[in-house]
């Protein structure tokens, strides 16, 4: 049998803050609409960290770095990852359709698009909107996207934690973009 020695920290290869500033990033900015759960947000800024993420748009009552709550998910990705705060979602991503962006809401709605069946094309840019815990992606989010996505799921709870949903879109996206 073969035996695995863990890494450790310093083999890992991982970037300073001035090499993540200066990486390629995925063409990609995320869209947090009215999260209330500041782990969620710092969960967010970690998944975005690892796979270069653009810039994190916070949006209404979705919490703001520096905090403490923040800080602990995130371990410090609050200050590799650009971000803005917008007291408006609508008006966030209008911004961004007017910047190139094609607007993507991570929400269950009728003629929405699963996952696994969303290719997203090669040098386009994609701002992926996740939705508050309880109420998910507003409507009025909803009928300005471009397109919505869902995670299939197969079990008797119909949503994932909007930390797991934005690791799951954004390894889909990692993988479809950065690696194929």
């Amino acid at each position: 049998m073969v035996k695995n020695r863990k890494l450790l920290n310093e083999e890992l290869g991982r970037k300073s803050i001035d090499e993540f500033k200066s990486s390629e990033k995925l063409p990609i900015a995320v869209v947090l609409d009215n999260v209330r759960s500041l782990n969620n947000v710092g969960s967010v800024f970690r998944t975005s960290d690892a796979f270069l993420v653009e810039k994190i748009y916070l949006c209404g009552i979705t919490g703001t770095p520096p905090h403490p709550e923040i800080h602990r998910s995130a371990l410090g990705a609050e200050n590799s990852v650009d971000w803005e705060y917008a007291d408006s979602t609508v008006k966030a991503v209008e911004g961004l359709k007017q910047l190139g962006y094609v607007i993507v809401s991570v929400e269950q709605v009728e003629h929405s698009v699963l996952l696994n069946q969303f290719y997203p094309t090669k040098g386009q840019k994609y701002a992926l909107v996740f939705g508050n815990e309880v109420k998910g992606v507003g409507q009025d989010v909803v009928d300005i996207s471009d397109v919505c996505i869902e995670i299939p799921q197969l079990g008797t709870k119909h949503s994932f934690n909007i930390s797991v949903s934005a690791g799951i879109v954004l390894w889909d996206f990692f993988v479809k973009v950065m690696v194929d």
